[in-house]
């Protein structure tokens, strides 16, 4: 009797999300398309829809980015118990407020990081120092200072620390001038000078257990500082016993070294406000938090996106 070809079935690798923050502002959203299975992802350049399997069957892994996962908290242990793998990206700068004017302060950040490393482990927890931003009130010497006090408080909880520098896209430098009204002034600093002080950090992290990865800042890859892949299949298939072969490379921007994932975040959603954010590009990011919808099957529904494909 001929055996019948069973085809095969990648699952996929699902970022939440590079396009905004979920886990801090839009956690009951994620988590009412989780019990669907499914959710709309739209291409944000040809405004094509997708829908997207959620079903854990379909999933690789969920690779969460944010900036305070403290409201996301209380969801873990659901996601856990219904065998969803996960890792998490979190950003910890600690930049004053001017910069980063509705993060939480450090030790409600710190203190979440903490209970997802205690929860899963260390190697699931990636931080990110991100963006470095040179300024005449953050200067080198207040990035070191401010690094090593974060590599103390996270030392046990986290192996890994992804760093890059600022990167002035138009948006960014209009929103810049504000501050330069107020006397604070963005330092001018080489790529040499950046690759001296990564070096410097990568040794303070080193000191705590922690490695350094560049993330799309290539000048600063060498000795101790190590090329990022934030969508890492090599860590997934370490944590998981997942087949790293089965995805490809797929950088999103110059000098990116994720692997293939598909996004399920919008632009333009993210509340936290950050001077150097590349995401949002005016005033709508509230507006489009206070206007969403927990029960959309997208994030925002914004009616111009194309026919939705399937699975």
């Amino acid at each position: 009797m001929e055996e019948k070809m069973v085809p095969f079935h990648k699952p996929r690798i699902v970022s939440v999300s590079r396009r905004t923050d979920i886990p801090a502002f839009y956690g009951e959203w994620f988590m009412n398309r989780v019990r669907a299975g499914w959710a709309v992802s739209c291409n944000p350049f040809n405004r094509r829809a997708m829908r997207v399997s959620l079903r854990p069957e379909d999933v690789a892994a969920f690779v969460f980015w944010s900036k305070n996962f403290a409201p996301f908290l209380p969801y873990l242990a659901e996601l856990k118990k219904l065998g969803y793998r996960m890792v998490f990206l979190f950003t910890i700068t600690g930049l004053p407020r001017i910069f980063e004017s509705r993060v939480p302060d450090t030790g409600v950040t710190v203190a979440a990081l903490q209970a997802i490393s205690r929860m899963f482990s260390p190697g699931h927890v990636q931080w990110r120092y991100d963006p470095i931003f040179l300024t005449s009130v953050t200067d080198e010497k207040y990035h070191l200072r401010r690094f090593r006090e974060l590599c103390r408080l996270l030392s046990g909880y986290t192996t890994r620390c992804y760093i890059s520098f600022v990167c002035l896209y138009p948006k960014v430098r209009r929103r810049l001038q504000a501050l330069e009204k107020q006397g604070i002034k963005v330092l001018a600093v080489s790529e040499t000078e950046q690759a001296a002080l990564a070096r410097q950090l990568a040794e303070i992290a080193a000191e705590h257990g922690i490695e350094l990865y560049s993330c799309c800042n290539d000048h600063l890859v060498g000795g101790p500082v190590k090329k990022a892949h934030c969508v890492d299949a090599g860590l997934l298939a370490s944590l998981f016993n997942l087949e790293a072969g089965f995805y490809r490379i797929r950088p999103t921007r110059n000098q990116c070294g994720c692997w293939e994932s598909v996004d399920i975040g919008v632009y333009n959603t993210c509340p936290h406000g950050c001077i150097y954010c590349y995401a949002n590009t005016g005033a709508g990011a509230s507006k489009n938090y206070l206007h969403h919808d927990p029960c959309s099957p997208e994030l925002i529904m914004r009616g111009n996106c194309h026919s939705i494909s399937g699975f």
